[in-house]
């Protein structure tokens, strides 16, 4: 086998985006809280981008950001070469910025001497300073009551050791095995299985360091006996002891016969069960809500008898290429290695201008076509959701699908209707009988309406639910009905049937 090398000449053509469009992407597909944290970002990094009053006036937002641009930018001459990134290039700069102290102290008062001294605005120190603290973990609180309680010494450490392996619903689902393989010197199984009841007994809520569901709620009864003596529980304690399977197939009549009650009596069992916690861990969790920003509104003007839609970018701060800093470029004292990292910054800071200007108009087109084109959803809700593919508004945009993915991933919007996701108005969908498309959306809210108005002792199987569908006009298959019913949690007919 022998090797050879040699040279070839091929024509060949490639897309490349280049770095400007691949950031106007970025921040088209940004929402609303992540494009605040990336404007922050680039306001410490880039010393050119320079923060303004918001102008209550969101339609003239973008006009007024351009023209500010266009001013800041006049007379500007273009530099090829590439900042210097050396600390020579930074140390000229503070040496200028000195020289400037004055303008730029006059310019913004003492707002920019405060944040000169102590390099951070006083607006972000008091954010941190009013931010909730982080609440404990369900481990810190557990291991805070066990070091209270009333045990004997030698179970503190088996103790101890049992609460790292609860979860935050409350239960330790790890066998006992893998336990003791993880268990401190001195810790034994027997140690281990005197600690775990003790355990369950000192811990509150009642139900914590549970293995299973059973066990769960049979400590809760305890609890329950123990401060209600007088109390007749009985009831309860079979039905969690011998027919959780049953109760969860909603097999009533079977745990009737098998136990000699009546139907009202295990539902009144039953119903004493649904004031235990299944998750008690839960209660010591704290869960940060998640907070939606929406990045648009939609009102319905009466005048016009139409919807308006609105950019919610009110909490945007608004930029502006700094003055100063562009005036640095026209200054013949100022040398050359500056001017380059000068402008290397005030064009960066303009490309982001751009691309929030370009997201905004984007996404505001978009919003237009929905709320046009999703008039009855505004006016009747959910169940007149229409289809509406990303291809046809890309198509009636002029601009590619891709773009109209990006607009609306993330991005919510607040209407008469509540704050909806924005992708929720694209969707495929079906004809009606009467010629009228419809979302897959408003075929499942046609369907939950149904379930909700069905006589549940004689609950709809799911064949009787594509009929009472098909006379909405709405034409789909059994299974087609069990995989959205399925989609929208909602159980069986069997498990729907109440006694």
């Amino acid at each position: 086998m022998r090797f050879e090398t040699s040279q070839h000449l091929r024509l060949s053509q490639q897309m490349k985006m280049s770095p400007r469009m691949i950031q106007s992407m970025e921040i088209l597909q940004l929402a609303a809280p992540a494009l605040e944290e990336r404007i922050e970002q680039e306001l410490e990094s880039n010393i050119a981008l320079d923060l303004v009053e918001p102008t209550p006036d969101v339609a003239s937002l973008t006009e007024a950001r351009r023209e500010e641009n266009r001013e800041s930018m006049e007379g500007e001459r273009e530099l090829n070469t590439e900042a210097d990134s050396s600390g020579e290039g930074f140390d000229r700069l503070n040496r200028l910025t000195n020289e400037y102290r004055e303008v730029l102290d006059d310019q913004f008062g003492e707002s920019y001497r405060r944040r000169r001294q102590d390099g951070e605005l006083d607006g972000k120190m008091a954010a941190m300073a009013n931010t909730a603290a982080r609440g404990e973990s369900l481990q810190t609180q557990l291991l805070g009551q066990w070091s209270l309680s009333d045990v004997e010494e030698h179970l503190l450490a088996a103790g101890e050791h049992l609460i790292g392996f609860i979860d935050d619903d409350g239960y330790m689902r790890v066998d006992m095995e893998t336990v003791l393989s993880q268990a401190p010197p001195g810790v034994t199984r027997e140690l281990l299985d005197e600690a775990l009841p003790v355990l369950q007994q000192s811990l509150e809520p009642a139900g914590i360091a549970a293995r299973n569901l059973r066990e769960c709620m049979l400590i809760q009864l305890d609890v329950l006996e123990r401060e209600n003596p007088d109390a007749d529980l009985s009831v309860e304690r079979l039905l969690v002891t011998e027919f959780l399977s049953d109760i969860e197939q909603n097999r009533l009549p079977k745990i009737a016969e098998t136990t000699g009650l009546t139907i009202d009596e295990v539902k009144a069992g039953l119903d004493g069960l649904r004031h235990l916690d299944p998750r008690p861990g839960r209660q010591l969790v704290s869960e940060s809500p998640s907070v939606v920003i929406p990045d648009a509104i939609v009102e319905y003007d009466d005048e016009a008898d139409d919807y308006v839609a609105m950019l919610f970018d009110g909490r945007l701060p608004r930029l502006r290429i700094n003055p100063r800093y562009a005036a640095m470029l026209k200054d013949d004292k100022v040398d050359k290695s500056t001017k380059e990292f000068v402008d290397s910054n005030v064009r960066s800071a303009r490309w982001l201008i751009e691309a929030i200007d370009l997201r905004c108009n984007t996404l505001l087109r978009v919003i237009r076509v929905v709320v046009a084109h999703q008039r009855d959803f505004f006016d009747q809700g959910p169940a007149s959701l229409k289809p509406l593919p990303m291809s046809q508004v890309a198509e009636q945009l002029g601009v590619h699908v891709a773009t109209i993915s990006r607009a609306v991933s993330g991005k919510w919007i607040q209407t008469p209707r509540g704050v909806i996701p924005l992708r929720k108005f694209f969707s495929s969908g079906t004809e009606t009988e009467g010629g009228e498309d419809m979302s897959w959306d408003a075929v499942k809210q046609n369907l939950k309406e149904i379930i909700e108005a069905e006589d549940k002792r004689e609950p709809l199987g799911d064949d009787k639910l594509a009929a009472a569908l098909k006379e909405r006009g709405i034409s789909i298959a059994r299974r087609t009905v069990a995989k959205y019913r399925d989609q929208l949690g909602i159980p069986s007919a069997k498990l729907r049937k109440t006694f």
